[in-house]
């Protein structure tokens, strides 16, 4: 697993396309065929918010002769939002100066 980057975590959640190919591949393995029909979108849409997915780790893959199968990766998931935690409110119990 790569170094949390915490920019490019936020950056595949900013997209709706992206949330809800995360939503529908959860906890399951679906083709981009599958993702395609199920969002009504092109299949080159798909791709590539998938690629953008899988950069920032969120995706698992899994080929299966000439398909690729993709499911949400939620051990990523839980690291980045501790991350996201950990880095941005690690004073939240600290006195506001000047707030």
């Amino acid at each position: 697993m790569s170094s949390f980057d915490p920019v490019l975590f936020a950056k595949a959640l900013a997209d709706e396309t992206r949330q809800k190919i995360m939503k529908i591949c959860c906890c399951n393995w679906l083709s981009v065929n599958a993702i395609v029909e199920h969002l009504n979108v092109t299949q080159p849409t798909v791709s590539h918010h998938l690629a953008i997915l899988r950069e920032a780790g969120l995706v698992e893959v899994r080929e299966d002769g000439k398909q690729t199968f993709y499911r949400l990766n939620q051990a990523r998931i839980t690291v980045c939002c501790g991350e996201l935690r950990t880095t941005f409110a690690a004073g939240a119990n600290a006195p506001e100066h000047g707030v």
